[in-house]
């Protein structure tokens, strides 16, 4: 089954070039570098270096806190991490500047794979969370390259998928049983990847659990509030396309027009190349508008937050998020950052990417899950309206946050024996 999926992509490469293109045109960084997804680097070798893979922005996070333990750990070993998007790889640019070789991984073609493993030689892959690459890591195994998959999490719907047709359940179970282990999230993520065929699954729980609060990004978070001029500061964070107009509408709605003068609505697209989109919706809202790329929040009723990597600075700032990707079915988006500072979290109905955080905190009082947009302002105007239960919920995500951590420790029992060979 590898080799028609292996011919597949072969005979897919000029669809794949001209989709690069076209995506290029809209965000300028997938023409860059273009000769590292055909396996060129000009990046020196870093023999038996740390190889962590992260998909984009959310993986390349999470990976921190192992990347930090591991390099405390283990100081002579580099690190390589590899990407698929431009904001991943300037997330980790930002995250670890030059103390890590940053490259985008090759499409996953057997032959392109085994270049990066001859160019790097490294002595471990970490692969994360969702990523099975079948020619990746057939390529380690061929290689001598032990190979994990990390912070590891498969959703009822996506097992669904792959046990669907036979063709496909063969090749995910074949790929599966290339990796030397996995640390899964949950127990229920274990039990997923078992019923595909994947064999020595380790429970470790969530990485995401373990990233530190960035003190630098706390300060800047709470300057902006204090800089705002207003009392409450409403996040709709992480929001995904068809998601803003719902939740700007049924905003409309529920606050009073007195509520909405001592408020600020801080929007923040979960992607970058939709930042124009969202900035053109928020001006014909009738709300004065700003963006972070030009202007602080003063004087604004709604801030755009188009930045990367500040999403920790946006909650620092927040009485209330509302996380999207979950009111349409996107399957929804990391509010672990929110939770950490003390934010109560209001999600939507499509939450199947985050099913045991979402229930964990719900249970926990620390997040409410909603039925649509309107049901999510109305949530948050209660909120507002009642400051003792917003301030339990508050200190309901902390202790949830913190209860959840040490992942990354357990992690590194997997880890540790392969690097100390």
């Amino acid at each position: 089954m590898r080799a028609i999926y292996s011919l597949s992509m072969t005979l897919a490469l000029p669809l794949i070039c001209l989709r690069l293109v076209w995506r290029g045109l809209r965000q300028r960084g997938y023409l860059q570098h273009v000769g590292e997804r055909f396996g060129r680097f000009s990046s020196p070798r870093s023999s038996g270096c740390v190889w962590i893979h992260a998909v984009s922005v959310g993986e390349t996070r999470a990976a921190k806190p192992l990347i930090d333990a591991i390099r405390a750990r283990f100081p002579e070993r580099p690190v390589l991490l590899t990407g698929m998007t431009p904001a991943g790889r300037q997330t980790a640019l930002d995250l670890f500047g030059d103390t890590a070789t940053i490259a985008f991984l090759p499409y996953d073609l057997a032959w392109l794979q085994r270049r990066l493993i001859a160019h790097f030689q490294p002595a471990l892959l970490l692969v994360m969370e969702t990523e099975i690459w079948p020619n990746l890591l057939r390529a380690c195994a061929e290689t001598g390259v032990p190979a994990m998959l990390v912070n590891a999490r498969l959703s009822e719907r996506s097992r669904r998928g792959y046990a669907r047709f036979a063709p496909v359940r063969s090749l995910v179970r074949d790929a599966l049983q290339n990796l030397h282990a996995i640390s899964a999230q949950s127990t229920a993520d274990g039990e997923r990847l078992s019923s595909l065929g994947a064999r020595n699954i380790v429970v470790n729980g969530n990485l995401k659990f373990d990233f530190a609060d960035d003190p630098v990004r706390f300060t800047l978070g709470k300057s902006w509030r204090s800089g705002s001029g207003r009392s409450r500061v409403l996040v709709m964070a992480s929001t995904r396309d068809g998601e803003e107009p719902p939740l700007l509408r049924a905003y409309a709605r529920t606050f009073s027009v007195e509520e909405r003068a001592t408020m600020l609505l801080v929007v923040v697209p979960r992607h970058p190349q939709r930042f124009e989109e969202v900035w053109s919706l928020l001006q014909k809202s009738g709300m004065r508008a700003a963006r972070r790329s030009v202007a602080g929040p003063a004087g604004a009723e709604v801030w755009l937050g188009d930045s990367m990597g500040e999403m920790s600075a946006y909650f620092a700032m927040a009485d209330i998020a509302i996380v999207g990707g979950s009111f349409e079915n996107l399957g929804g988006q990391n509010f672990i950052e929110a939770a950490a500072v003390g934010v109560p979290v209001v999600v939507g109905p499509h939450t199947f990417n985050f099913a045991e955080a979402t229930r964990g905190a719900a249970d926990a009082g620390a997040l409410l899950q909603v039925a649509d947009a309107d049901h999510a302002m109305q949530v948050a105007c209660d909120l507002f309206r009642d400051e003792p239960r917003r301030g339990a919920m508050g200190l309901a995500a902390t202790r949830f946050a913190q209860a959840h951590q040490g992942a990354t420790q357990k992690t590194m029992g997997l880890i540790a024996p392969l690097l100390s060979k």
